[in-house]
C-alpha cells in the first residue's frame, strides 16, 4: 500500500454514509455534474474521497473496475494539486490519472468527465513543468479541446467552465495577446466570461472564486486587485461540504493572509 499525505483538515461534517452522500449529490457534484454511482465499492470510494482520504479513493476506485475511474482521478488531482509534497510523484499521479483519462474517453465518448479529469491532470501537471514548456510540447491544445467538448458533453459543467477559463487567462499570461488569439485561440474577455458563467451554474464555487481572482491579478495587474481582493474574500467565505472544498477555502485564506 502506498504512504499517502493525510488530508490536515479531518471532519465529521465531510464523513457521508451511502444515505447521506445520495441526499447531498447534487450539491457536492454540481461543480462537474458527475452521476450518482450505482456500485457499491465506487459509493465507498466517493465516501472517502469526500471526506479526504484520497489515498484510499484512488485504491478503492481502481479496484472497482471502470465504474470507479472518475473517483480515482479526481482524487489523484485534487491529492496531487494540495497535498503530495514530492515534486516527481505529483507528476507520477497526474500522469497516471491523465492516461487512465484517456483512455476512458475512447471506451465512454459521451463521458464529459472522462475529458474534463483528462485536462484537470494534465493542465496540473503542465502547470508543474511550466506552462511555456507544456504548450510548447503541444499539451495547450490538448488541454483546451478536452475541456471544450466536456463542456459541449454537459453545458452545465461549471468545472470544465473554470478551467476553460483558467487555460485562456494563462495562455495569455504567458505568451502575450495577440500570439495567445492567432496561435491558441485564448482571449482574456473569453477567460472572464468563462468565470462569470461557472458562478452562474455554481454559486457556491470557491475555486470558481479563486482562479478568477488569479486572471484578474495576472491579465489586469493593478487595476484588477481590488477585484481579485473581493473574489478571495468570498471564497474564503464559502461553506465547505467537503475536504476538496474546504482545500480551496482555505488557500482562499492563505492567500488573503
Amino acid at each position: 500500500m502506498a504512504k499517502w499525505v493525510a488530508f490536515p483538515y479531518a471532519d465529521a461534517r465531510y464523513e457521508y454514509t451511502p444515505a447521506t452522500l445520495k441526499k447531498r449529490w447534487s450539491r457536492l457534484h454540481r461543480g462537474d455534474c458527475e452521476p450518482f454511482p450505482k456500485d457499491d465499492a465506487v459509493i465507498a470510494a466517493w465516501i472517502a474521497y469526500h471526506a479526504g482520504r484520497f489515498g484510499e479513493a484512488i485504491e478503492g476506485g481502481l479496484a472497482a473496475g471502470s465504474a470507479g475511474i472518475c473517483v480515482a482521478n479526481k482524487a489523484a488531482c485534487v491529492y496531487a494539486e494540495y497535498l503530495e509534497t514530492s515534486d516527481s510523484r505529483k507528476a507520477k499521479l497526474l500522469q497516471e490519472a491523465g492516461a487512465r483519462a484517456d483512455l476512458q474517453q475512447k471506451s465512454e465518448p459521451k463521458n464529459p468527465n472522462a475529458f474534463y479529469l483528462y485536462a484537470f491532470a494534465i493542465g496540473r501537471y503542465s502547470q508543474q513543468i511550466s506552462v511555456a514548456k507544456a504548450l510548447a510540447q503541444g499539451l495547450g491544445g490538448k488541454v483546451r479541446d478536452a475541456l471544450a467538448h466536456a463542456i459541449a458533453l454537459q453545458p452545465k459543467h461549471a468545472d470544465a467552465h473554470i478551467a476553460l477559463g483558467a487555460f485562456h487567462a494563462e495562455v495569455v499570461d504567458k505568451v502575450g495577446a495577440m500570439i495567445a488569439n492567432v496561435t491558441y485561440c485564448a482571449k482574456r474577455d473569453e477567460a472572464y466570461r468563462l468565470f462569470r458563467q461557472a458562478l452562474e451554474l455554481n454559486p457556491e464555487s470557491a475555486i470558481a472564486r479563486i482562479e478568477y481572482a488569479n486572471a484578474l491579478a495576472m491579465l489586469d495587474g493593478k487595476k484588477g486587485l481590488k477585484q481579485a481582493e473581493a473574489l478571495y474574500a468570498e471564497a474564503a467565505r464559502c461553506e465547505p461540504l467537503d475536504a476538496m472544498e474546504r482545500l480551496d477555502v482555505e488557500a482562499a485564506r492563505e492567500e488573503l493572509a
